[in-house]
């Protein structure tokens, strides 16, 4: 079972201690025995402990910088919601596909923004202007942010922000089971509580560092029964061997352990593997036994934004994707949802 983090190295940004946030941290890591280090930015830290970069790059996953969110213009999102609410950025997680490898480059520590009242604000402003239409927010864009939570009750808050809000609505996903805190806060259903989840081949030899696919079931049936509105991203899906078999494994456990009333409203999302050239070299670097497979000459390319292609699966194999999966869906949770797959 995956302990909930707890950092080896916290950074703190001088005018995080103007926020009580900031303040009640540094005391509670002060308490605990944990190095706390100055520095001037949380887009700053240098001299990170390691040999190497494999040492580096692991020291980085455990440092926990407390911090100012400066830019407060949000992003556009994903596929699930208008825009993405940056509370957290990093993850203590170690799989070795996540996209987060290139967008956080040389600086893959974990980042809490300490200012949530501003961002609470900004968010006010955003949804004023698409009212009354509802606005969705996407709290885990670049990072997982139930699993830093425990220490810093931000998404907390946030729930109950959102909870109170006549229309915004709170998503968020997590591979972790670490949710007792955030079962008694007033969401009002206004939160969608997601779990990403995987077969077991992938979350073995893939997704270290995360709490196993039994763990995020049995916190999702603890979810449900908190009332919060529940939905599962199947993500990535992994071509191996034995995969139609694995993930209908997947699919039965879910369906035995949730209770009835939480099938009803159900989302699923599905997102096949991908890669970018660029992902592939930082994959290498920073997991080199890896077993994922990365050729090029298997996949299909496909036109990203911002001009970044990447490998996805082929046509035909995309097509078996979506009519297994899709089909183990329509038999195990029939009321459910497919909101896409990518």
């Amino acid at each position: 079972m995956v302990k909930p983090f707890v950092p080896q190295l916290v950074y703190v940004e001088p005018r995080a201690l103007e926020y009580p946030l900031g303040k009640q941290l540094v005391d509670k890591f002060e308490g605990m025995g944990i190095e706390i280090r100055q520095t001037t930015s949380h887009n700053q830290i240098r001299n990170l402990p390691g040999e190497n970069h494999f040492q580096k790059y692991r020291t980085a996953k455990s440092t926990l910088v407390v911090g100012l969110r400066k830019t407060l213009k949000f992003d556009t999102s994903k596929p699930s919601a208008e825009y993405a609410i940056p509370f957290a950025t990093g993850c203590m997680g170690h799989c070795h596909y996540c996209y987060l490898q290139t967008t956080m480059g040389s600086k893959p520590y974990i980042r809490t923004y300490v200012n949530v009242e501003e961002i609470f604000d900004a968010a006010e402003g955003y949804m004023r202007e698409r009212a009354p239409e509802p606005t969705r927010f996407e709290a885990s864009c670049t990072s997982d942010i139930v699993g830093v939570d425990h220490l810093t009750h931000t998404l907390k808050r946030a729930i109950e922000y959102f909870g109170e809000s006549e229309h915004g609505q709170l998503r968020f996903v997590t591979k972790f089971a670490h949710v007792d805190h955030l079962l008694d806060a007033k969401h009002n259903g206004h939160t969608r509580f997601r779990f990403s989840i995987n077969d077991d081949y992938i979350i073995k030899y893939f997704e270290p560092g995360t709490s196993r696919l039994s763990e995020r079931i049995e916190a999702a049936v603890k979810v449900a029964e908190a009332g919060y509105p529940l939905g599962f991203i199947v993500a990535p899906i992994y071509l191996h061997e034995g995969w139609k078999e694995g993930y209908h494994e997947m699919f039965e456990k879910l369906e035995a352990a949730l209770p009835a009333f939480a099938k009803r409203d159900l989302t699923f999302e599905m997102i096949q593997h991908r890669f970018t050239k660029p992902a592939k070299r930082v994959i290498e670097q920073n997991y080199p036994m890896t077993k994922l497979e990365l050729d090029e000459s298997k996949r299909k390319w496909k036109w990203g934004r911002y001009g970044i292609g990447k490998y996805v699966y082929t046509n035909q194999e995309q097509e078996d994707i979506k009519d297994t999966l899709g089909s183990y869906i329509n038999r195990f949770f029939p009321e459910a949802k497919l909101e896409y797959f990518t």
